[in-house]
């Protein structure tokens, strides 16, 4: 009997040393630091997401998956159009795109910046929590890429230093900075706008030198970075588009992981994800909390509320635009979209 035990161990101790340089082998095709890319920077929820997420990986993972934020784009030299690009080309890891930097690469995400379609956070929400959000997950799948939650980075106002602005011609003349995307060149043309299209990273030097009259942004972020301090003195709150945010992973990337960490990754993004949405949303009358519009009121900001019939003038205006992008975005996608959004008003 001790005869076998003893082979029966030997047997078990052999397949074991066999099995170590497999173990081993795992753990290093792990990378000692994974990078993620995201736009602008701490406070503004979109880039607190990014960090919240990389700390959960890390510290789920017990530091296995260490990853790293590179807050500013900086991955890509301040151009947030171009890390969706780099996440193909494998030089971004983990990725928290705003779905307007990433729309010029996928057409599909335009959905969100179609003038006047969502107007409000639940039109939003039955977007991303439904059919339309799936499909788009899948859009961005077929491209090396794999989303793994829905973030916010939130309803876009304006901003400038001439005016209030509560018809479209007040916007005549005025220089507006976009972001990206052909569409909002488009749509602050339609509004008799001179749209000019910058990077994050060179808006406040221009807003400071007057090099532009104006902005459109998220509140969070125009509080964030003092706009008010960059004579950007009037806001007018419109919600003329939204913009998403996608917390995502390089297909090459998440193929390494082992099942349970995948798992792992996607539970973070979605518990970070969450947060991200939670503090977008803080203060701007989504519920009762109205912090941040009183904090405008407190830095001497101009806030002008359109009302319903108030954006009707500037959705006429701007409905070629949107007729025009509806093609490119994929009509059957638009008209999903559109009884998404007419479903969650009722």
């Amino acid at each position: 009997m001790s005869i076998v035990m003893n082979r029966r161990a030997a047997l078990l101790a052999g397949a074991g040393l066999l099995a170590l340089p497999h173990v081993a082998k795992a753990q290093a095709a792990y990378k000692s630091e994974y990078k993620l890319t995201v736009v602008g920077n701490r406070p503004i929820p979109l880039s607190e997401g990014a960090f919240q997420w990389a700390d959960m990986v890390t510290q789920r993972s017990g530091g296995r998956i260490n990853v790293k934020v590179y807050p500013g784009s900086q991955l890509v030299g301040g151009d947030q159009t171009r890390e969706l690009v780099a996440m193909r080309q494998g030089v971004v890891d983990f990725g928290v795109f705003s779905t307007i930097n990433i729309s010029p690469q996928i057409r599909e995400m335009n959905v969100f910046s179609l003038p006047f379609l969502l107007n409000d956070h639940k039109g939003y929400d039955a977007i991303i929590n439904g059919p339309v959000g799936e499909e788009l997950f899948r859009t961005l799948s077929s491209r090396d890429v794999v989303p793994v939650a829905w973030g916010e980075n939130g309803f876009r106002e304006i901003s400038n230093s001439r005016r209030a602005i509560r018809e479209p011609g007040d916007m005549r003349g005025m220089k507006i900075r976009f972001a990206a995307g052909a569409i909002f060149s488009e749509i602050f043309t339609a509004l008799g706008a001179n749209p000019v299209q910058m990077s994050f990273a060179d808006l406040q030097p221009a807003l400071s030198t007057g090099a532009v009259d104006g902005q459109e942004n998220p509140i969070n972020l125009y509080l964030a970075f003092r706009m008010d301090t960059l004579a950007q003195r009037h806001l007018t709150v419109w919600n003329y588009v939204a913009d998403a945010g996608v917390f995502t992973v390089a297909k090459s990337v998440m193929d390494s992981f082992a099942p349970a960490d995948r798992q792992l990754v996607q539970e973070c993004a979605r518990d970070a994800a969450r947060a991200q949405i939670a503090a977008s949303r803080k203060g701007i009358g989504v519920d009762a909390d109205r912090s941040s519009l009183e904090e405008l009121g407190r830095r001497g900001v101009t806030v002008t509320t359109l009302s319903d019939a108030e954006k009707q003038a500037f959705a006429r205006a701007t409905r070629p635009v949107y007729d025009k992008w509806a093609q490119t975005v994929g009509a059957d996608l638009v008209r999903r979209a559109e009884a998404a959004v007419r479903g969650a008003r009722a």
